[in-house]
């Protein structure tokens, strides 16, 4: 998490919180020329436009009041989605046990760039997947990328 994503999640969070929701997490990048704040929000009902409504109105005067980040940006609050990004270590033990695809900056030992399998564990150095009942070890310095996988 870079340091704009953590005190904006730290600004945010309790306001979230206090109207209902969890922050799922925080995400600042540049897309093309523009730069974008993404605040994912979740809640055990799902999310609609009316919660995304309702959770920017909120914190739009608290980003502003702050104005902590330099560059203009675009204010995007939406749910993480059906197949969810897995960036945190909460978000890896909340989703043991649950199919996942794995992209990697680079091919590791075997030649691959992407695992498909059950996550099985991790811990600060590591995942560990579980694919076609074989463990497979690999490095988090090396993932690009983890995301649920919702099998239509």
């Amino acid at each position: 998490m870079s340091k704009v994503e953590e005190k904006v999640e730290s600004l945010i969070n309790k306001k979230v919180e206090d109207l209902g929701y969890e922050l799922y997490d925080v995400e600042y990048n540049k897309q093309g020329k523009d730069y974008y704040l993404n605040i994912y929000i979740d809640s055990p009902n799902g999310i609609d436009l009316n919660d995304c409504e309702k959770v920017n109105n909120e914190i739009n005067p608290l980003l502003d009041e702050n104005d902590f980040i330099k560059d203009s940006y675009f204010l995007v609050v939406s749910s993480p989605g059906i197949e969810r990004v897995l960036r945190k270590d909460k978000h890896l033990s909340d989703n043991i046990g649950v199919e996942v695809n794995v992209k990697l900056f680079k091919k590791d030992d075997l030649g691959k760039k992407e695992y498909r399998g059950n996550l099985k564990s991790f811990d600060k150095d590591n995942v560990v997947l579980e694919v076609d009942e074989n463990e497979i070890i690999i490095d988090r310095k090396n993932i690009a990328q983890i995301k649920t996988v919702y099998n239509w």
